[in-house]
Protein backbone atom coordinates (compact mmCIF):
# COMPACT_ATOMS: atom_id res chain seq x y z
CA UNK A 1 0.00 0.00 0.00
CA UNK A 2 1.27 3.46 -0.88
CA UNK A 3 1.60 6.25 1.67
CA UNK A 4 -1.25 8.07 -0.02
CA UNK A 5 -3.49 5.02 0.31
CA UNK A 6 -2.60 4.62 3.98
CA UNK A 7 -3.36 8.28 4.64
CA UNK A 8 -6.76 7.74 3.00
CA UNK A 9 -7.37 4.86 5.39
CA UNK A 10 -6.48 7.10 8.33
CA UNK A 11 -8.76 9.86 7.07
CA UNK A 12 -11.63 7.40 6.93
CA UNK A 13 -10.91 6.00 10.40
CA UNK A 14 -10.05 9.16 12.34
CA UNK A 15 -11.15 12.78 12.68
CA UNK A 16 -9.73 15.53 10.50
CA UNK A 17 -6.29 16.65 11.61
CA UNK A 18 -5.23 13.22 12.86
CA UNK A 19 -2.63 12.81 10.10
CA UNK A 20 -0.50 15.23 8.09
CA UNK A 21 2.02 15.00 5.27
CA UNK A 22 2.84 18.72 5.31
CA UNK A 23 6.55 19.14 4.54
CA UNK A 24 7.21 21.49 7.47
CA UNK A 25 5.54 19.04 9.88
CA UNK A 26 7.60 16.17 8.47
CA UNK A 27 10.79 18.19 9.00
CA UNK A 28 9.83 19.27 12.53
CA UNK A 29 8.55 15.98 13.87
CA UNK A 30 10.96 13.74 12.01
CA UNK A 31 14.08 14.80 13.90
CA UNK A 32 15.37 15.22 17.45
CA UNK A 33 18.24 17.39 18.73
CA UNK A 34 20.76 15.33 16.79
CA UNK A 35 21.60 16.47 13.29
CA UNK A 36 23.39 13.39 11.94
CA UNK A 37 20.40 11.71 10.24
CA UNK A 38 18.13 13.72 7.95
CA UNK A 39 14.43 13.40 8.81
CA UNK A 40 12.40 11.48 6.22
CA UNK A 41 9.03 10.44 7.68
CA UNK A 42 6.12 9.78 5.35
CA UNK A 43 3.49 11.23 7.71
CA UNK A 44 2.85 12.44 11.24
CA UNK A 45 -0.18 11.41 13.31
CA UNK A 46 -1.57 13.20 16.37
CA UNK A 47 -3.68 10.94 18.59
CA UNK A 48 -5.76 12.65 21.27
CA UNK A 49 -6.22 9.67 23.58
CA UNK A 50 -4.95 6.20 24.42
CA UNK A 51 -7.98 4.89 22.53
CA UNK A 52 -6.72 6.64 19.39
CA UNK A 53 -3.30 5.05 19.82
CA UNK A 54 -4.90 1.64 20.42
CA UNK A 55 -6.85 1.96 17.16
CA UNK A 56 -3.94 3.29 15.15
CA UNK A 57 -1.16 0.82 16.02
CA UNK A 58 -2.90 -2.38 14.82
CA UNK A 59 -3.94 -0.51 11.67
CA UNK A 60 -0.32 0.45 10.99
CA UNK A 61 0.79 -3.10 11.73
CA UNK A 62 -1.73 -4.53 9.29
CA UNK A 63 -0.51 -2.19 6.55
CA UNK A 64 3.22 -2.84 7.16
CA UNK A 65 3.82 0.71 8.45
CA UNK A 66 6.68 1.40 10.87
CA UNK A 67 6.11 3.84 13.74
CA UNK A 68 8.42 6.28 15.56
CA UNK A 69 6.91 7.47 18.88
CA UNK A 70 7.70 11.15 19.42
CA UNK A 71 7.72 13.38 22.48
CA UNK A 72 9.61 16.65 22.90
CA UNK A 73 12.44 15.36 20.67
CA UNK A 74 15.17 16.70 22.96
CA UNK A 75 17.26 13.51 22.91
CA UNK A 76 20.83 13.34 21.65
CA UNK A 77 21.07 9.72 20.49
CA UNK A 78 18.76 9.74 17.48
CA UNK A 79 16.07 7.82 19.33
CA UNK A 80 13.21 9.95 17.95
CA UNK A 81 14.53 10.36 14.40
CA UNK A 82 12.32 9.10 11.56
CA UNK A 83 14.91 8.68 8.82
CA UNK A 84 13.53 5.68 6.90
CA UNK A 85 10.02 6.63 5.82
CA UNK A 86 8.33 5.78 9.12
CA UNK A 87 5.14 7.43 10.39
CA UNK A 88 5.77 9.62 13.42
CA UNK A 89 3.31 9.17 16.29
CA UNK A 90 3.41 12.48 18.15
CA UNK A 91 2.01 12.79 21.67
CA UNK A 92 1.70 16.58 21.36
CA UNK A 93 -2.11 16.51 21.59
CA UNK A 94 -2.09 14.43 24.80
CA UNK A 95 -1.12 16.93 27.51
CA UNK A 96 -3.83 16.52 30.13
CA UNK A 97 -2.81 17.08 33.76
CA UNK A 98 -5.13 15.50 36.32
CA UNK A 99 -5.60 17.15 39.74
CA UNK A 100 -2.71 16.67 42.14
CA UNK A 101 -3.40 14.34 45.06
CA UNK A 102 -1.67 16.23 47.90
CA UNK A 103 -2.21 13.41 50.41
CA UNK A 104 -0.66 10.65 48.32
CA UNK A 105 1.67 13.15 46.61
CA UNK A 106 0.87 11.86 43.14
CA UNK A 107 -0.44 13.20 39.84
CA UNK A 108 -1.56 11.43 36.68
CA UNK A 109 -0.52 13.13 33.43
CA UNK A 110 -0.68 12.25 29.77
CA UNK A 111 2.54 11.46 27.96
CA UNK A 112 2.66 14.70 25.97
CA UNK A 113 2.68 16.88 29.09
CA UNK A 114 5.70 19.16 29.09
CA UNK A 115 8.05 18.61 32.04
CA UNK A 116 7.98 22.26 33.12
CA UNK A 117 4.17 22.30 33.01
CA UNK A 118 4.12 19.34 35.40
CA UNK A 119 6.53 21.17 37.71
CA UNK A 120 4.30 24.25 37.73
CA UNK A 121 1.15 22.18 38.23
CA UNK A 122 2.64 20.40 41.26
CA UNK A 123 4.13 23.61 42.68
CA UNK A 124 0.64 24.97 43.33
CA UNK A 125 0.49 22.38 46.12
CA UNK A 126 4.04 22.91 47.38
CA UNK A 127 5.18 19.79 45.54
CA UNK A 128 7.41 18.92 42.59
CA UNK A 129 8.24 16.06 40.28
CA UNK A 130 11.96 16.13 41.04
CA UNK A 131 13.19 15.11 37.58
CA UNK A 132 14.67 18.28 36.10
CA UNK A 133 17.03 19.31 33.32
CA UNK A 134 17.80 22.20 31.00
CA UNK A 135 15.27 20.97 28.41
CA UNK A 136 12.36 20.93 30.88
CA UNK A 137 10.58 23.62 28.86
CA UNK A 138 10.27 21.37 25.81
CA UNK A 139 10.81 17.76 26.90
CA UNK A 140 7.71 15.64 27.51
CA UNK A 141 6.90 13.17 30.26
CA UNK A 142 6.53 10.22 27.90
CA UNK A 143 9.96 10.84 26.42
CA UNK A 144 11.48 11.31 29.85
CA UNK A 145 10.14 7.93 30.90
CA UNK A 146 11.00 6.19 27.63
CA UNK A 147 14.65 7.24 28.05
CA UNK A 148 14.74 7.04 31.87
CA UNK A 149 16.00 10.62 31.85
CA UNK A 150 18.51 11.90 34.39
CA UNK A 151 19.28 15.57 34.82
CA UNK A 152 20.73 17.96 37.32
CA UNK A 153 19.36 16.49 40.56
CA UNK A 154 20.02 12.78 40.20
CA UNK A 155 22.56 13.04 43.01
CA UNK A 156 19.66 13.97 45.32
CA UNK A 157 16.62 12.20 43.88
CA UNK A 158 17.75 9.51 41.46
CA UNK A 159 16.61 8.77 37.90
CA UNK A 160 13.15 9.05 36.35
CA UNK A 161 12.19 5.43 37.05
CA UNK A 162 12.20 6.14 40.79
CA UNK A 163 9.45 8.75 40.34
CA UNK A 164 7.00 6.76 38.21
CA UNK A 165 4.33 4.90 40.15
CA UNK A 166 2.16 3.76 37.28
CA UNK A 167 2.12 3.63 33.49
CA UNK A 168 -0.46 3.44 30.76
CA UNK A 169 1.10 1.80 27.69
CA UNK A 170 -0.35 0.75 24.35
CA UNK A 171 1.23 -2.27 22.69
CA UNK A 172 1.46 -2.86 18.94
CA UNK A 173 -1.59 -5.15 18.97
CA UNK A 174 -3.71 -2.35 20.45
CA UNK A 175 -3.77 -3.63 24.02
CA UNK A 176 -3.92 -0.85 26.62
CA UNK A 177 -1.88 -1.87 29.65
CA UNK A 178 -2.50 -0.06 32.91
CA UNK A 179 0.44 -0.94 35.10
CA UNK A 180 0.45 -0.44 38.87
CA UNK A 181 -1.85 2.62 38.97
CA UNK A 182 -1.04 4.82 41.96
CA UNK A 183 0.10 2.03 44.27
CA UNK A 184 3.19 2.44 46.42
CA UNK A 185 3.14 -1.29 47.18
CA UNK A 186 2.14 -3.99 44.72
CA UNK A 187 3.95 -7.27 45.26
CA UNK A 188 2.11 -9.34 42.64
CA UNK A 189 4.87 -10.66 40.42
CA UNK A 190 6.94 -9.15 37.63
CA UNK A 191 6.75 -5.35 37.45
CA UNK A 192 6.05 -4.87 33.74
CA UNK A 193 6.14 -1.11 34.22
CA UNK A 194 9.92 -1.24 34.53
CA UNK A 195 10.28 -2.93 31.12
CA UNK A 196 8.91 0.15 29.38
CA UNK A 197 10.91 2.71 31.37
CA UNK A 198 14.07 3.25 29.37
CA UNK A 199 12.95 1.09 26.42
CA UNK A 200 13.05 4.06 23.98
CA UNK A 201 9.65 3.33 22.43
CA UNK A 202 10.69 -0.09 21.11
CA UNK A 203 8.18 -2.15 23.15
CA UNK A 204 5.09 0.04 23.36
CA UNK A 205 3.81 3.61 23.33
CA UNK A 206 3.57 5.30 26.73
CA UNK A 207 0.35 7.33 26.81
CA UNK A 208 0.07 8.36 30.48
CA UNK A 209 1.85 8.02 33.82
CA UNK A 210 1.12 8.40 37.50
CA UNK A 211 4.05 10.31 38.94
CA UNK A 212 5.37 10.43 42.48
CA UNK A 213 5.83 13.93 43.84
CA UNK A 214 8.12 15.35 46.50
CA UNK A 215 7.90 18.50 48.57
CA UNK A 216 9.36 21.57 46.96
CA UNK A 217 12.83 22.29 48.29
CA UNK A 218 12.92 25.03 50.87
CA UNK A 219 15.48 27.80 50.57
CA UNK A 220 18.47 26.76 48.48
CA UNK A 221 21.90 28.26 47.93
CA UNK A 222 24.03 28.05 44.84
CA UNK A 223 27.80 28.43 44.83
CA UNK A 224 30.37 28.25 42.04
CA UNK A 225 33.90 27.22 42.98
CA UNK A 226 37.13 27.28 41.01
CA UNK A 227 39.16 24.08 41.35
CA UNK A 228 42.38 22.68 39.92
CA UNK A 229 40.74 19.76 38.16
CA UNK A 230 38.45 16.74 38.41
CA UNK A 231 40.41 15.11 41.22
CA UNK A 232 39.96 18.22 43.36
CA UNK A 233 36.30 18.42 42.32
CA UNK A 234 35.67 14.93 43.65
CA UNK A 235 37.52 15.73 46.87
CA UNK A 236 35.06 18.59 47.23
CA UNK A 237 32.22 16.19 46.47
CA UNK A 238 33.31 13.88 49.26
CA UNK A 239 33.57 16.83 51.62
CA UNK A 240 30.06 18.12 50.90
CA UNK A 241 28.53 14.64 51.21
CA UNK A 242 30.19 14.06 54.56
CA UNK A 243 29.01 17.40 55.96
CA UNK A 244 25.91 17.62 58.14
CA UNK A 245 23.05 20.07 58.54
CA UNK A 246 22.12 20.53 54.87
CA UNK A 247 21.31 18.46 51.77
CA UNK A 248 23.18 18.34 48.48
CA UNK A 249 20.82 19.11 45.59
CA UNK A 250 23.23 19.28 42.64
CA UNK A 251 26.94 18.92 41.98
CA UNK A 252 28.04 19.99 38.50
CA UNK A 253 31.46 20.19 36.86
CA UNK A 254 32.82 22.13 33.87
CA UNK A 255 36.22 22.97 32.48
CA UNK A 256 37.46 26.50 31.82
CA UNK A 257 37.10 25.83 28.07
CA UNK A 258 33.34 25.48 28.66
CA UNK A 259 33.21 28.79 30.52
CA UNK A 260 35.08 30.40 27.63
CA UNK A 261 32.48 29.36 25.07
CA UNK A 262 29.55 30.29 27.33
CA UNK A 263 30.98 33.79 27.74
CA UNK A 264 31.79 34.09 24.05
CA UNK A 265 28.19 33.29 23.11
CA UNK A 266 26.74 35.63 25.74
CA UNK A 267 24.96 32.90 27.71
CA UNK A 268 26.64 33.86 31.01
CA UNK A 269 29.47 35.87 32.49
CA UNK A 270 32.29 34.61 34.65
CA UNK A 271 31.88 35.78 38.24
CA UNK A 272 35.62 35.49 38.85
CA UNK A 273 38.40 38.07 38.45
CA UNK A 274 40.88 35.25 37.78
CA UNK A 275 40.25 32.02 35.94
CA UNK A 276 40.66 28.47 37.24
CA UNK A 277 41.31 25.27 35.26
CA UNK A 278 37.85 23.94 36.19
CA UNK A 279 34.72 24.79 38.16
CA UNK A 280 32.15 23.12 40.37
CA UNK A 281 28.60 24.34 40.82
CA UNK A 282 26.98 23.23 44.06
CA UNK A 283 23.35 23.67 45.10
CA UNK A 284 22.45 23.10 48.75
CA UNK A 285 19.22 22.98 50.74
CA UNK A 286 19.37 23.89 54.41
CA UNK A 287 17.85 21.92 57.24
CA UNK A 288 16.77 24.82 59.38
CA UNK A 289 19.28 27.67 59.25
CA UNK A 290 22.43 28.02 57.15
CA UNK A 291 24.98 27.79 59.94
CA UNK A 292 26.16 24.29 58.96
CA UNK A 293 26.55 25.27 55.31
CA UNK A 294 28.41 28.44 56.26
CA UNK A 295 30.76 26.41 58.44
CA UNK A 296 31.40 23.94 55.62
CA UNK A 297 32.23 26.68 53.14
CA UNK A 298 34.60 28.33 55.60
CA UNK A 299 36.29 24.98 56.16
CA UNK A 300 36.93 24.25 52.47
CA UNK A 301 38.48 27.67 51.91
CA UNK A 302 40.71 27.33 54.97
CA UNK A 303 41.81 23.86 53.83
CA UNK A 304 42.62 25.14 50.34
CA UNK A 305 40.18 22.72 48.69
CA UNK A 306 39.06 25.41 46.26
CA UNK A 307 40.93 28.13 44.38
CA UNK A 308 38.08 30.62 44.36
CA UNK A 309 34.37 30.77 45.04
CA UNK A 310 31.21 32.81 44.66
CA UNK A 311 28.03 32.34 46.70
CA UNK A 312 24.73 33.55 45.25
CA UNK A 313 23.01 36.09 47.50
CA UNK A 314 19.68 36.19 45.66
CA UNK A 315 17.42 34.09 43.44
CA UNK A 316 18.53 36.10 40.44
CA UNK A 317 22.18 35.52 41.26
CA UNK A 318 21.49 31.78 41.61
CA UNK A 319 19.99 31.75 38.12
CA UNK A 320 23.04 33.55 36.80
CA UNK A 321 25.39 30.98 38.30
CA UNK A 322 23.26 28.13 36.93
CA UNK A 323 23.40 29.73 33.50
CA UNK A 324 27.17 29.14 33.50
CA UNK A 325 26.48 25.40 33.57
CA UNK A 326 23.20 25.18 31.66
CA UNK A 327 24.36 27.43 28.83
CA UNK A 328 27.15 25.11 27.72
CA UNK A 329 25.33 22.82 25.28
CA UNK A 330 23.51 25.60 23.46
CA UNK A 331 26.62 27.76 23.32
CA UNK A 332 28.66 24.92 21.84
CA UNK A 333 25.98 24.26 19.23
CA UNK A 334 26.05 27.90 18.15
CA UNK A 335 29.78 27.86 17.53
CA UNK A 336 29.72 25.03 15.01
CA UNK A 337 29.21 21.30 14.51
CA UNK A 338 29.73 19.41 17.78
CA UNK A 339 30.01 15.67 18.38
CA UNK A 340 28.40 14.90 21.73
CA UNK A 341 28.80 11.96 24.04
CA UNK A 342 27.05 11.33 27.33
CA UNK A 343 28.71 8.61 29.41
CA UNK A 344 28.89 7.45 33.01
CA UNK A 345 31.60 5.96 35.19
CA UNK A 346 31.92 4.84 38.79
CA UNK A 347 32.34 8.22 40.49
CA UNK A 348 35.69 7.48 42.11
CA UNK A 349 37.19 6.41 38.77
CA UNK A 350 36.31 9.59 36.90
CA UNK A 351 39.69 11.37 37.30
CA UNK A 352 41.70 8.42 35.98
CA UNK A 353 39.27 7.95 33.11
CA UNK A 354 39.28 11.62 32.09
CA UNK A 355 43.06 11.82 32.35
CA UNK A 356 43.44 8.80 30.09
CA UNK A 357 40.81 10.11 27.68
CA UNK A 358 42.39 13.56 27.36
CA UNK A 359 45.87 12.20 26.78
CA UNK A 360 44.59 9.73 24.18
CA UNK A 361 42.64 12.37 22.26
CA UNK A 362 45.58 14.81 22.32
CA UNK A 363 47.89 12.14 20.95
CA UNK A 364 45.60 10.74 18.23
CA UNK A 365 43.48 13.77 17.30
CA UNK A 366 45.49 16.93 18.04
CA UNK A 367 43.15 19.13 15.96
CA UNK A 368 40.17 18.45 18.22
CA UNK A 369 38.96 20.89 20.89
CA UNK A 370 37.37 18.90 23.71
CA UNK A 371 34.84 20.29 26.19
CA UNK A 372 34.10 18.33 29.36
CA UNK A 373 31.23 18.99 31.76
CA UNK A 374 28.47 17.10 33.51
CA UNK A 375 26.71 15.85 36.59
CA UNK A 376 29.85 14.32 38.05
CA UNK A 377 28.22 13.80 41.43
CA UNK A 378 26.44 10.84 39.83
CA UNK A 379 29.33 9.81 37.57
CA UNK A 380 27.93 11.40 34.41
CA UNK A 381 30.28 13.34 32.14
CA UNK A 382 29.46 14.97 28.79
CA UNK A 383 32.26 14.80 26.23
CA UNK A 384 31.88 17.33 23.41
CA UNK A 385 34.27 17.57 20.45
CA UNK A 386 34.20 20.67 18.24
CA UNK A 387 34.64 20.25 14.49
CA UNK A 388 37.83 22.01 13.34
CA UNK A 389 37.01 24.93 11.07
CA UNK A 390 39.05 23.56 8.16
CA UNK A 391 37.44 20.09 8.29
CA UNK A 392 34.36 19.20 6.25
CA UNK A 393 31.46 17.57 8.07
CA UNK A 394 31.84 14.19 6.38
CA UNK A 395 35.46 13.86 7.50
CA UNK A 396 34.60 15.01 11.02
CA UNK A 397 31.71 12.54 11.43
CA UNK A 398 33.82 9.66 10.14
CA UNK A 399 36.69 10.54 12.48
CA UNK A 400 34.32 10.88 15.44
CA UNK A 401 33.14 7.35 14.73
CA UNK A 402 36.75 6.31 15.26
CA UNK A 403 37.04 8.35 18.45
CA UNK A 404 33.85 6.72 19.74
CA UNK A 405 35.43 3.30 19.38
CA UNK A 406 38.43 4.54 21.35
CA UNK A 407 36.20 6.20 23.95
CA UNK A 408 33.86 3.25 24.45
CA UNK A 409 36.69 0.75 24.67
CA UNK A 410 38.15 2.95 27.39
CA UNK A 411 34.78 3.12 29.15
CA UNK A 412 34.46 -0.64 29.07
CA UNK A 413 37.86 -0.91 30.72
CA UNK A 414 36.66 1.38 33.51
CA UNK A 415 33.37 -0.54 34.00
CA UNK A 416 31.32 2.40 32.76
CA UNK A 417 28.33 2.92 30.47
CA UNK A 418 28.34 4.33 26.94
CA UNK A 419 25.10 6.23 27.71
CA UNK A 420 24.19 7.92 30.96
CA UNK A 421 21.10 9.92 30.03
CA UNK A 422 20.09 9.99 26.37
CA UNK A 423 19.79 6.30 25.59
CA UNK A 424 21.08 4.38 22.57
CA UNK A 425 18.82 5.35 19.66
CA UNK A 426 20.53 5.18 16.27
CA UNK A 427 23.82 6.84 17.11
CA UNK A 428 25.07 4.49 19.82
CA UNK A 429 23.52 1.27 18.56
CA UNK A 430 26.78 -0.04 17.00
CA UNK A 431 28.50 0.36 20.36
CA UNK A 432 25.90 -1.17 22.68
CA UNK A 433 28.00 -4.37 23.11
CA UNK A 434 30.58 -2.23 24.90
CA UNK A 435 28.11 -1.93 27.80
CA UNK A 436 25.84 -4.96 27.41
CA UNK A 437 26.77 -8.64 27.21
CA UNK A 438 25.69 -10.97 24.39
CA UNK A 439 23.31 -12.69 26.82
CA UNK A 440 21.67 -9.36 27.70
CA UNK A 441 21.29 -8.39 24.04
CA UNK A 442 19.70 -11.76 23.27
CA UNK A 443 17.14 -11.12 26.02
CA UNK A 444 16.48 -7.62 24.64
CA UNK A 445 15.58 -9.18 21.29
CA UNK A 446 13.37 -11.80 22.89
CA UNK A 447 11.43 -9.08 24.72
CA UNK A 448 11.08 -7.18 21.47
CA UNK A 449 9.71 -10.31 19.80
CA UNK A 450 7.06 -10.66 22.52
CA UNK A 451 5.75 -7.09 22.41
CA UNK A 452 6.43 -6.19 18.75
CA UNK A 453 7.04 -9.41 16.77
CA UNK A 454 7.14 -7.71 13.36
CA UNK A 455 9.46 -4.92 14.52
CA UNK A 456 7.15 -1.99 13.73
CA UNK A 457 7.90 0.18 16.78
CA UNK A 458 10.91 2.46 16.48
CA UNK A 459 12.65 0.00 14.15
CA UNK A 460 16.41 0.06 14.01
CA UNK A 461 16.72 1.82 17.36
CA UNK A 462 18.79 0.33 20.22
CA UNK A 463 19.35 -2.96 18.37
CA UNK A 464 18.51 -4.62 15.04
CA UNK A 465 16.03 -7.42 14.67
CA UNK A 466 13.10 -8.65 16.73
CA UNK A 467 14.45 -12.14 17.31
CA UNK A 468 17.88 -13.53 18.29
Amino acid sequence: MSVRDFIRVLESEFDAGFATTDSSDLETYGRDWTRVHAPAPTAVVFPRSAADVARFLPLADAHDVAIVPSGGRTGLAGGAVAARGEVVLSLDKMRKLDPVDPVARTVRVEAGAVTQAVHEHAAEHGLTWPVDFASAGSSQIGGNIATNAGGIRVVRYGLTREWVLGLEVVTMDGEVLRLNGALEKNNTGIDLRQLFIGSEGTLGVITAATLKLERLPSETRVALFGVQGLTEALQLFRSVREAHGFDLMAFEFLTDACLDVVEAEGAAQSPFAERSPAYVLVELEARGDWSAADAWMEKIFEAGQVLDGVLADSTQRSRELWSVREGISESLSKTGFVHKNDVSLPVSRLPDFVGKLESTLRERYPDFRVFLFGHVGDGNVHINIMKPEDWDTERFVATCHETDEVLFALIRGFDGSISAEHGIGLLKKPFLPYSRSPAELALFRKLKAVFDPRGRLNPGKVFDGATP
